[in-house]
């Protein structure tokens, strides 16, 4: 629904968090959830380093997010709480995953790309089934990765949190 962005972009930055270099994690160095090759793409700049993205300005976050994930996910044309679950997974895996687990949620084809007959769908569907299914698929997901006994618990978490915040956004 439009006017959500913000208000979404402060709940995937409080999930997100600060910065973050951990070996295990396959994103490799983060601030506030954006991964040195992510900022270094979306600048056109291989050279940025970890240093510059611990100090990453809010405006390129705030700009970044909504280029890379929330206009690709549809994010204004989304009902309310939807748009916020799918922005959240978007960041956290990817928008092409996270769009095919919104579709497999309304049952459609997943073919990744958020189009007239995802957002149809969506329309016809009941809200709260989308993001129980939603969420269903996210943990499948999640589950079948290799990383899960590393990071599984944390992703988990975040699963149900998203789910309680956004059936709260429901009209």
């Amino acid at each position: 629904m439009k006017n959500n962005y913000e208000a979404a972009l402060a709940h995937v930055l409080k999930s997100e968090g600060l910065w973050s270099d951990n070996p295990a994690d396959p994103g490799g160095a983060t601030m506030k959830g954006i991964t040195l090759a992510v900022y270094r793409e979306w600048k056109r700049n291989p050279h940025i380093t970890k240093d510059e993205l611990r100090v990453i300005p809010d405006e390129d976050v705030y700009n970044l997010y909504k280029q890379n994930y929330w206009d690709k996910i549809h994010g204004d044309d989304l009902p309310a709480g939807v748009d916020y679950a799918v922005f959240d997974s978007a960041v956290n895996m990817g928008v092409g995953r996270a769009s095919k687990l919104l579709q497999e949620a309304v049952g459609v084809p997943a073919d990744g790309v958020i189009g007239s007959g995802t957002l149809q769908a969506i329309q016809k569907a009941n809200t709260r089934s989308i993001l129980e299914n939603f969420a269903a698929e996210k943990t499948a997901f999640y589950k079948s990765l290799s990383t899960f006994d590393t990071f599984g618990k944390g992703w988990l978490n975040r699963v149900a949190e998203v789910k309680t915040l956004s059936e709260s956004m429901l009209g």
